[in-house]
This record gives C-alpha cells, sequence and structure tokens, in this order.
C-alpha cells in the first residue's frame, strides 16, 4: 500500500513537473514569436532668432544679425537590444545674416551639419528618462562677405567624434500630455580645415595645401548644440516649441571664429511604424518600443 501511494505522489509531481516544463516551453516560444516594433520619432523643426559672427581670417569686427535654421531629427530604438539602445540621425541646416557696427558691411554664414550615433538609454522613475552616448560628425560651411576683394570666403569644415546625449520628463499640462526634452551633443576629437593667415585660397588652388588640415580639440575647435523644447501632444503628431543655441569657436594659424546663434524653436514630431500591411502582427505577439 505504501509502495502504490509513493508510486502515485510520484507520477504526481513528474506530471506537473511535465507541466510546467511545457508551460515554459510555450511561454519562451511566445516570446520568440513576439514582434518588437520599433516606431521611429522623426522631428522637423524650424527656428529663427539672433546671429554673432566673427571672422578675422574676413574681418577683425564683430557682426550681428540674424539666423534662421531647419533641422531634422530621427531617433529609434536599436533592433539589437531595443530596451537600452538608441540610433540617432540628425541633419541640419543653418544660415545667418549679419552686419557690422556701421552697419555697412554684411557678413553671411551657411552649414549644413550631419551626424549618426547610438546612445545608451536608462528609464528612471517619475517618468524620467536618461540617454547618453556618442556620435560622428561632418559639419560644411562657409563665411562669406562681398566686401572683400581677394578673400570674400572662409570655408568651414570638419569632421569630428563626439558625445551626446538627451533627458526627457514626460508629465501633463492639465489633461494634455507634454514630455520635456534637453538634447545636447558636443565633438570631441577629429579633424578641422583651415587655411593660413592671410593665405589666398587662389594659392592652395595652385598647389600651396601644406598645413590645412588641423586636429580637433575642445580648446582649439569648440562646438556645442544644446535644444531645450516641449512636445505638445495635441494630435497624433505633436507641436515642438522650444529654443537652441549653437555655438562654434576656433582659434588656429592667428584666425579666431566665433559663430553663436540662440534661436526659438517650433516644428513637428511623432512616432511611425513601418509594418506591413499583410503581416501585421495582433496585439497578443506585438511589443512596441518607443524611442522616447
Amino acid at each position: 500500500m505504501a509502495m502504490a501511494v509513493a508510486a502515485c505522489v510520484w507520477l504526481s509531481s513528474a506530471d506537473a513537473y511535465a507541466a510546467d516544463t511545457e508551460a515554459n516551453a510555450e511561454a519562451a516560444s511566445a516570446a520568440e514569436k513576439a514582434e518588437i516594433v520599433r516606431p521611429v520619432n522623426s522631428s522637423y523643426m524650424l527656428s529663427v532668432g539672433s546671429s554673432h559672427l566673427g571672422d578675422t581670417y574676413l574681418s577683425p569686427l564683430k557682426y550681428t544679425g540674424w539666423h534662421a535654421a531647419f533641422d531634422y531629427d530621427r531617433i529609434q530604438a536599436m533592433k539589437f537590444s531595443p530596451e537600452r539602445w538608441r540610433q540617432q540621425l540628425r541633419i541640419s541646416v543653418e544660415f545667418n545674416h549679419a552686419d557690422n557696427p556701421a552697419r555697412n558691411a554684411t557678413l553671411y554664414y551657411l552649414n549644413v551639419h550631419a551626424s549618426w550615433g547610438m546612445l545608451r538609454r536608462w528609464a528612471l522613475p517619475y517618468n524620467i528618462g536618461v540617454a547618453v552616448g556618442g556620435n560622428a560628425a561632418l559639419n560644411a560651411g562657409c563665411t562669406y562677405s562681398a566686401r572683400n576683394g581677394n578673400n570674400p570666403a572662409s570655408a568651414k569644415v570638419d569632421i569630428t567624434v563626439g558625445v551626446s546625449g538627451h533627458a526627457t520628463w514626460k508629465t501633463r499640462l492639465g489633461r494634455m500630455p507634454v514630455m520635456l526634452l534637453w538634447q545636447t551633443s558636443m565633438p570631441l576629437t577629429g579633424a578641422f580645415f583651415s587655411p593660413e593667415y592671410d593665405e589666398l585660397y587662389y594659392e592652395i588652388y595652385l598647389g600651396n595645401r601644406s598645413g590645412l588640415v588641423h586636429w580637433a580639440l575642445p580648446w582649439n575647435m569648440f562646438r556645442w548644440d544644446n535644444l531645450v523644447c516641449a512636445d505638445l501632444d495635441v494630435s497624433s503628431t505633436r507641436l515642438r516649441v522650444g529654443f537652441r543655441s549653437r555655438i562654434f569657436s576656433s582659434e588656429v594659424n592667428n584666425i579666431t571664429t566665433r559663430i553663436f546663434s540662440y534661436g526659438f524653436v517650433v516644428g513637428a514630431t511623432g512616432d511611425w511604424m513601418s509594418v506591413s500591411p499583410r503581416n501585421f502582427p495582433s496585439k497578443e505577439t506585438m511589443s512596441i518600443v518607443y524611442a522616447y
């Protein structure tokens, strides 16, 4: 009798173990079948504000005026670790128009920026998110003065690697969801172009190309871009309002460049999912990981 009871107990334990194993296998299979959807957060921004230009290659004076820029920002969770890692693409075009103190000469500045980076994200209490990482960036720009005859333009080109990051706080303004965002980036090292003081670009064209490329470090070429904004959830496409500052400074070959701009930002931002209508996953098998 005792042996029969023991056999029954053992069989019950074995059945329970088999059931747990089968349940775990089904859960693991379901997790494997779960499709992770990674929406792309795209932002389109216009900024207008003040400009402060100085380029001793063209003029010893400080020029002040207005600044306008268009920025495109794309951020998405990485495929290999969507909960922790983000990839970010930034493209911007900015234009500055500034006059000298006497208002009888104008300095123009045009720059195109492109960067790509990866960020490690942490989700903190109270709906706060923080991300820090690195990026690679390219800037191609030029300052131009129509008043100068021999040296009317000065090229501003650099390729760098640096640090970038952002911090977010999701809250509400009454009943409306709002996300506050601070985004920053700064190059740490790379290479940038600069001619010698009073060297003509025509001389470079003729073959005088020594000493044109310089090692970029924060103390001889400094860039710092900051964006502080609020995303207002007024519809499926959110309204972005904020403030952006761009700081560029370089000192090499006795040439000093200072290009500062500050502007108010208005734009649109939203999350976009790329899913095939034929293979659209069900709610039971879909896991959405947003960029912010």
